[in-house]
């Protein structure tokens, strides 16, 4: 019997109507490749993983995605679905924009030997963005409100450039008053710019609080 991790099923449950088959396919495919295949979630989407990440699936509101890490040295993978190092079906919405069954599960026995064999594939390193530098406007307003300023201030970098690009991006001046009266709130609260995407949000909210005592 195929080990199946039930955040992945309820992944498909949630998914629109017309990804679930799409999503569905390609799962099989890859137990059929790969029976002792390990199922897990990573940044929230299915991925699949045997002596190293094999490959994942995502589904979106109009369209999914599947592929896999090592795309780039996979001889069964179309050269335009190989981007930088990994493959990538992207933009699918129907099984028949997919390869077929056969196509698929030779695809994931081509990952599954790559893992095997402990083939690395050389990925360039981002470059690191500046620290993020805070408009005078957005400081004053967080300091008026020690709370969140003491949760602004234990964010990490990629936190506080979110909240910062969000209010910079408000089209007009009432917009971006909302918003930085909002973000200032959300703070307080110990929460991030996109909280309500974030797992155990509320437990990330209790261990700010806890900084801040």
């Amino acid at each position: 019997m195929p080990m199946k991790d039930p955040r992945v099923d309820a992944y498909i449950a949630k998914a629109q109507p017309f990804a679930k088959p799409i999503l569905i396919r390609f799962r099989q495919a890859v137990h059929a490749g790969c029976p002792d295949v390990v199922e897990t979630l990573k940044w929230r989407v299915p991925s699949f993983e045997y002596k190293g990440v094999l490959g994942g699936m995502a589904a979106f509101k109009a369209h999914c995605m599947f592929g896999f890490w090592k795309g780039s040295l996979m001889k069964t993978v179309p050269a335009e679905n190989k981007k930088d190092t990994v493959a990538q079906f992207g933009r699918v919405t129907s099984v028949d924009q997919m390869p077929d069954e056969r196509a698929l599960i030779s695809m994931v026995k081509e990952a599954v030997a790559l893992n095997e064999a402990g083939v690395k594939v050389a990925r360039a390193r981002r470059a690191t963005k500046p620290a993020p530098r805070t408009p005078p406007y957005m400081l004053a307003a967080i300091r008026k409100n020690k709370k969140a300023l003491a949760a602004y201030e234990a964010f990490s970098p990629s936190h506080k450039r979110e909240y910062i690009e969000w209010i910079a991006d408000a089209k007009t001046s009432e917009t971006r008053a909302r918003r930085l009266e909002t973000a200032v709130e959300w703070m307080a609260s110990g929460k991030s710019r996109n909280w309500k995407y974030e797992p155990n949000r509320e437990a990330r909210g209790a261990r700010l609080r806890g900084m801040r005592a």
